[in-house]
């Protein structure tokens, strides 16, 4: 009891429900992913951090947790939850769809670093069994983790998003056969392990057909009622009876959670499905990472931090070189992709832990064993996000900062000069060559480069928050500078300090929206367009015409709601006369012509 009336186990929800409550804010606001959040939590409240000094200092029991195995049912629920989110990535249209990634280079990529592994582990003197068990956890990498780091519609996302759902398919029969070894020995070795196999098969074969031909019923009359609630009920509901069914038979409820995952990817109220369930099983998740966190004793580290940092070096070093090979050799990638991807996905995942606690109820590997290699996985896991930058980073140098040079403009060229090349970018460089006006583009992403001059447009890698890069653009010489990145900050920043340099220089930029467009007016901004305003101008034009309104009067307000965001940047920007926004009619051009 704490204060003599709260249980211990209400006073430990409350602690995690607290430690989330500041780990995710906090983390967002870092832009850092919360998961190494909730394992560097769990290593402070847990019994190896300050919950060792909760005997002898009292008040610290309302702030620690000091019993790691009353907040195991939690950490049980997050890792279905967890599977049954993996399972929503993994319907079977995506994977055929990328056949290509996931069947060729996923399956030599994850077959040979876990053999690798494996292989060295058994030199070392694991057991056979071990050492398989062992190099499958950590041939994985983390969904959770990487995706965020990278956009799925370049060749680096697109190339792990690939492998990390191989990876994720794979984890179906190393579970499955972990499970069974685990439920098998109590009940007669060899003969109960494959009847437990077979009992398997013959139960996921049967979820699998009755999902397909139940599940879309059962959402569409939930979906009937338009009631969130009884969605989300509907969707724990085949999550449970899932888990359920494969524990019935001696299984691991986490296989049924991963199937229940997969059937309902294969109806149409996938994304609904996984955008009502998201606060659950970022909770849940995070307290399994909560207890992962708590299982680090700091005294184990202390004594061996030479096996432990040695260990994590060759995990991530032999992870990095053969995913990079395998890229290279087999994938059809450029050397910068294939450095980037491989950084990315070197350190172990969340499901690395998942396995390893596995493999230790199946006493496949000890308790001693299992301690250790959950300690090099949460230490891999905190430095992915590191990993991703030196990717970047690794890649820009091997696709070469010179590469384009020869686009940039000479001191006798003017060219318009456009810094970001998104979709905003290119609409803007299109138009300018449709016109005959000379352009150079410039952008940061190596990818959106490579893309742009293979389709022909004049674009160099650079970054424009170095002073070397705005030197070579020789914007002195430029017809106008137009700026296009989605970052309202640098844009601005990068508005003051052009026009500190160049005060007649025509700067057009792209605003976030009008408080943005007045922010970079005050910066020095000849004209900026605020795209969420004149987008939701268009859009309610097309509305009230199609819904029958005279074009003239809907036009007329269209015109005024303009006049009164122009009034509003005016003031906010605090110019002497409203700035010009949307498009120009053709009144305006004569006025100036004649």
């Amino acid at each position: 009891m704490v204060g003599g009336t709260a249980p211990e186990g209400l006073k430990d929800a409350l602690v995690i429900l607290g430690a989330a409550g500041i780990v995710i804010p906090a983390f967002a606001r870092l832009k850092i992913t919360p998961v190494i959040g909730f394992i560097i939590v769990g290593m402070i409240v847990g019994p190896f951090g300050l919950g060792a000094l909760a005997a002898d200092h009292t008040w610290l029991n309302a702030l620690t947790i000091t019993d790691r195995a009353r907040i195991e049912p939690f950490a049980n629920f997050g890792i279905i939850l967890l599977l049954f989110s993996i399972g929503l990535e993994l319907s079977f249209r995506r994977l055929w769809g990328m056949r290509r990634l996931l069947f060729r280079v996923g399956t030599i990529e994850f077959t040979l670093v876990a053999l690798i592994i494996a292989a060295v582990l058994f030199a070392k003197g694991e057991s056979v069994g071990g050492a398989i068990a062992l190099g499958l956890a950590l041939s994985n990498s983390s969904m959770a983790l990487v995706l965020p780091l990278v956009s799925l519609n370049t060749p680096v996302g697109r190339s792990a998003f690939a492998v990390l759902l191989f990876e994720d398919v794979a984890i179906l029969p190393v579970l499955f056969a972990l499970s069974a070894v685990e439920r098998g020995p109590g009940q007669g070795a060899a003969a109960s392990i494959l009847t437990i196999v077979v009992l398997g098969v013959l139960v996921v074969a049967a979820m699998l057909v009755l999902g397909r031909i139940l599940l879309p019923r059962l959402f569409a009359q939930a979906a009937r009622t338009k009631s969130p609630e009884l969605f989300l009920s509907a969707s724990l509901i085949v999550v449970i009876a899932a888990s359920l069914a494969t524990s019935a038979i001696g299984l691991s409820p986490i296989i049924g959670a991963l199937v229940a995952g997969i059937l309902i990817a294969e109806t149409e109220y996938q994304d609904e499905v996984e955008i009502i369930t998201a606060p659950f099983r970022g909770l849940a998740l995070g307290i399994f990472l909560i207890t992962v966190g708590m299982s680090i004793d700091f005294r184990v580290i202390e004594s061996e931090w030479m096996p432990l940092l040695v260990a994590l070096i060759a995990v991530l070093g032999l992870k990095v070189i053969v995913t990079a090979f395998i890229f290279r050799a087999a994938g059809g990638v450029t050397r910068g992709v294939a450095a980037e991807v491989s950084l990315l996905m070197a350190s172990p995942s969340e499901m690395t832990l998942v396995v390893i606690a596995a493999a230790a109820g199946a006493s496949v590997i000890t308790p001693a064993t299992a301690s250790f290699w959950q300690i090099v996985t949460a230490m891999g896991l905190t430095l992915t996000p590191l990993l991703g930058r030196l990717g970047r980073l690794v890649a820009r140098k091997i696709e070469g900062d010179d590469e384009g040079a020869e686009l940039l403009p000479g001191p006798d060229e003017q060219k318009v000069v456009i810094v970001g090349f998104g979709r905003v970018g290119h609409m803007v460089a299109e138009m300018l060559g449709e016109h005959g006006r000379p352009y150079v583009a410039v952008d940061s992403d190596v990818d959106i480069v490579k893309a742009g001059r293979n389709a022909g447009f004049p674009i160099f890698f650079g970054d424009v928050r170095g002073p070397v890069l705005l030197d070579r653009l020789n914007l002195g010489h430029a017809t106008a500078l137009v700026l296009t990145m989605d970052d309202p900050v640098q844009s601005t920043k990068l508005v003051k300090k052009v026009r500190a340099w160049l005060p007649d220089l025509v700067i057009v930029a792209r605003a976030r929206d009008t408080k943005h467009a007045a922010q970079l007016y005050k910066a020095g901004v000849t004209d900026a367009v605020p795209e969420t305003l004149e987008s939701s101008l268009q859009l309610s034009e097309a509305v009230l015409v199609d819904i029958g309104l005279p074009m003239g009067p809907v036009i007329a307000s269209i015109h005024e709601k303009r006049s009164q965001q122009r009034a509003q940047i005016k003031a906010e920007a605090e110019l002497d006369e409203a700035p010009r926004l949307g498009a120009r009619r053709l009144g305006d051009v004569r006025s100036e012509t004649g």
